[in-house]
């Protein structure tokens, strides 16, 4: 519920950025930014073996389980801080995620976790004889119970 009101913040202090000659660039939150740096250094020491490609088996509710579940949460909350921001302050902070390359991380680590054959095989209402399922053709529900 936080994360959309923080960027108002920054929209007072929007007209501070634009004055330099070098490109400027925003940070998102400073703790999450720390969060997400200590993650990322987590997941290459994890992943780093593993060539994009190929795929990562995560055992369920392991400790790199958790890990790599804090890493995807943390940039969902990136991306909910993003959302609420104004198109200004957005060119800043992905100016700032550009320059610390944290983009690319996730895109490597997302890719080294994609399942190899991402079949659906939670409960569907259909027939067996149709189309095979897969996380992208189904809706996940996520809701903690």
């Amino acid at each position: 519920r936080l994360m959309p009101e923080l960027p108002k913040f920054d929209d007072e202090d929007l007209k501070s950025y634009g004055d330099e000659e070098e490109e400027s660039a925003l940070s998102p939150p400073a703790a999450l930014m720390s969060l997400l740096v200590t993650q990322e250094l987590l997941l290459e020491n994890i992943l780093g073996s593993i060539p994009v490609g190929e795929f990562a088996f995560i055992q369920p509710l392991s400790d790199v389980f958790c890990l790599v579940l804090g890493y995807l949460l943390t940039w969902k909350l990136i991306l909910a801080f993003f959302k609420a921001a104004s198109s200004q302050l957005r060119v800043l902070y992905s100016q700032y995620l550009r320059r610390t390359k944290s983009l690319n991380k996730l895109l490597y680590h997302l890719f080294r976790l994609m399942p190899e054959n991402p079949v659906y095989s939670g409960p569907t209402s259909e027939t067996p004889n149709k189309d095979t399922k897969t996380f992208f053709t189904e809706e996940l529900h996520l809701d903690v119970k």
